[in-house]
């Protein structure tokens, strides 16, 4: 596989800019979901989500003269990255959360970098394992755990099946990250590569919606829940998917998926700003550990507090 030569070097503010409007996209994802679910099933929410984006997409792009490749060889990469982002870890969620907790599905979704970490060792040349790397990792999911809070780990004893489902989901969305790297070394755009990876989604979901959603059965939504799929498509997954195939031609794919403890901390910071939510000190310990956590990977904190106390030993 091809590789981008600077993935395993600390993040620029530009990407960590990226990474965090990303991960305000992709929290605000849960406020469009909680309102258009109330109304809708969840495949017909999904394929809506991804369709719509699609359309989005697709139309910026011929305004802007940009067209579609036609390569095959391109078009295979796309339902690839479908099946691995959208497709294979959707299903597994919904099917996992019917069993599960939010709380026990967000803290294991949150165990994707730790999947990153191994994998992209393993089949990368430039993304290695560091011991500050793992280490911000584990400080980061540990986070992620203390905000969602502990007693959610009382509901990992049972349901086994419905705990795989969400694991292979993150497993996923890991093998996605790494997968999608080769559309930087292939010479395709950001944008073209979210509206083909969309687009491939729905092509995947549609039928799976027909089957079981049977939508033309279903009621015509209010305009709050139109309001909130055309919310979750436009921001939370054009833009969003945009940013994702930007940060990951440039700052890699474990560097990227360090968004999933972004997430919670930008869910959590939009219920308090939008929604007058309180912020407990559970979640303030968690946002402070994925900080520490992020601070550990990026390494430049570190390496400045070590300049500051050897200059400080050499002045005494």
């Amino acid at each position: 596989m091809s590789v981008s030569p600077s993935a395993n070097r600390a993040m620029t503010w530009r990407e960590w800019a990226m990474l965090i409007a990303l991960s305000a996209l992709w929290g605000g994802s849960f406020f469009f979901n909680a309102v258009a679910v109330k109304e809708l099933p969840v495949f017909t929410v999904v394929v809506a989500r991804v369709g719509l984006a699609a359309i989005i997409l697709l139309t910026v792009l011929r305004m802007m003269g940009q067209p579609m490749p036609t390569s095959r060889r391109i078009w295979a990469a796309f339902f690839g990255m479908g099946l691995l982002n959208n497709a294979i870890p959707f299903s597994l969620i919904v099917w996992g959360q019917q069993q599960i907790a939010s709380g026990a599905a967000s803290i294991l979704n949150a165990s994707t970098p730790l999947f990153t970490v191994l994998f992209a060792h393993v089949l990368t040349t430039d993304e290695k394992l560091t011991g500050n790397r793992l280490l911000g990792v584990l400080i980061g999911f540990l986070g992620v755990a203390v905000m969602v809070g502990f007693d959610a780990l009382s509901t990992l004893g049972g349901h086994v099946a419905a705990q795989l489902m969400c694991l292979a989901a993150a497993i996923s969305y890991a093998l996605a990250g790494i997968f999608g790297r080769r559309f930087h070394a292939m010479g395709v755009a950001p944008m073209v590569t979210a509206a083909g990876q969309v687009t491939a989604s729905s092509l995947m979901l549609i039928p799976v919606m027909l089957i079981v959603d049977r939508p033309w059965t279903l009621p015509m939504p209010s305009l709050e829940a139109i309001g909130a799929l055309i919310g979750v498509a436009a921001l939370s997954t054009a833009l969003g998917y945009v940013l994702f195939f930007r940060i990951l031609a440039t700052a890699g794919a474990t560097n990227l998926l360090l968004v999933t403890f972004l997430i919670p901390v930008s869910a959590i910071l939009l219920g308090v700003l939008v929604l007058n939510e309180t912020l407990m000190p559970k979640q303030l310990a968690g946002m402070a550990l994925i900080s520490l956590g992020l601070a550990a990977i990026d390494g430049r904190p570190w390496r400045l507090l070590h300049r500051q106390i050897t200059a400080a030993v050499g002045r005494a």
